[in-house]
């Protein structure tokens, strides 16, 4: 999300900046699609734990009675389709099912 009206040439042309950027430097770094995916699960997982901030509301309701999962609200326009709280739940929604399915492939 952070940086999600960039277009896909602009990233494309970031990431070649960052892979050359990593050769230089001799490491490998993370593009820049993982960089801002990153930063949206550490935002949401921040104001998921201040009671203060004023999303906070907004996304302990949307929590799933049945998993540890967040539902998306209901989206009629494309503004909140690419709005933050919809790009992050989904990431969140998505990351989740990612550790489940490695704690069951460990417990196996």
């Amino acid at each position: 999300m952070l940086g999600g009206s960039i277009s896909k040439k602009d990233t494309s042309r970031l990431d070649k900046l960052i892979r050359r950027a990593g050769s230089v430097v001799g490491t490998k770094l993370d593009s820049l699609v993982t960089v801002a995916e990153s930063r949206t699960l550490d935002k949401l997982l921040d104001i998921m734990d201040n009671a203060s901030h004023p999303l906070h509301t907004v996304i302990s309701n949307q929590r799933s009675l049945f998993s540890e999962r967040l539902l998306l609200p209901k989206c009629r326009t494309n503004r909140l389709k690419n709005s933050f709280v919809h790009h992050a739940i989904t990431l969140y929604n998505s990351s989740q099912g990612g550790e489940e399915d490695i704690d069951q492939n460990e417990a196996q």
